[in-house]
């Protein structure tokens, strides 16, 4: 069958298809803690993107205990407000975590635990830092907790072994053949999830997820 230039011109929404929203979850509330400045190393990456809108959540902001209830108090409510409606919205998520003893911060742990659906079927990416291991254990970790909740875990990663010494005071990276390696990681991951975040948000639109 012929088609006409008309038939063959993609509509707006398809050659512009709407934007991803990216949920950047810092994970550390330690005090002095580093995160911030990889979060917005991060950030101003994925700013960059056409295809994402990033909104940060910081665990440090919301303080949820590590105890759980099924029926929290009005205190713990006031703080799921402040981080859930936004985890439900997101299409995606990058977990920006530190490595603490071959794991990572309980304060993460709270986040991903006061929460279940708002994981179901959506990719995650990581962006991790620590010592000489660049926080690929805590990663390790994640992806059996992520995968008990029903997320996608894509397969490349951003880390930084001794992170600290590689920043300067401005949040640049000193080595700029490692800065570049970086942001080269960086993009694979933000590919790898663009594709997911789609690909799971277009069939959730044709199919409820079977959880």
């Amino acid at each position: 069958m012929d088609y006409t230039a008309e038939q063959q011109q993609p509509t707006r929404s398809e050659s512009r298809p709407q934007p991803l929203r990216l949920a950047v979850i810092l994970g550390s509330n330690r005090e002095g803690r580093f995160g911030p400045v990889l979060a917005e190393w991060f950030l101003s990456r994925a700013a960059q993107r056409e295809d994402f809108t990033v909104d940060l959540i910081d665990v440090a902001e919301a303080e949820l205990p590590t105890s759980l209830s099924f029926n929290p108090g009005p205190a713990v409510r006031a703080e799921l407000a402040k981080v859930s409606p936004r985890l439900d919205r997101a299409d995606a998520f990058v977990v920006v975590t530190p490595e603490y003893n071959h794991s990572f911060p309980a304060s993460l742990k709270a986040l991903i635990d006061w929460h279940y659906g708002e994981w179901q079927a959506k990719p995650v990416g990581f962006v991790s830092y620590g010592g000489i291991s660049g926080g690929l254990r805590a990663i390790e970790q994640l992806r059996q907790v992520f995968a008990e909740l029903h997320a996608v875990t894509v397969r490349d990663t951003v880390s930084f072994h001794n992170a600290g010494a590689q920043f300067d005071d401005a949040g640049g990276h000193k080595d700029p053949i490692a800065a570049d390696a970086a942001n080269g990681a960086a993009k694979s991951m933000l590919d790898q999830l663009s594709w997911w975040a789609r690909t799971l948000r277009d069939a959730k639109a044709v199919r409820p997820y079977a959880a």
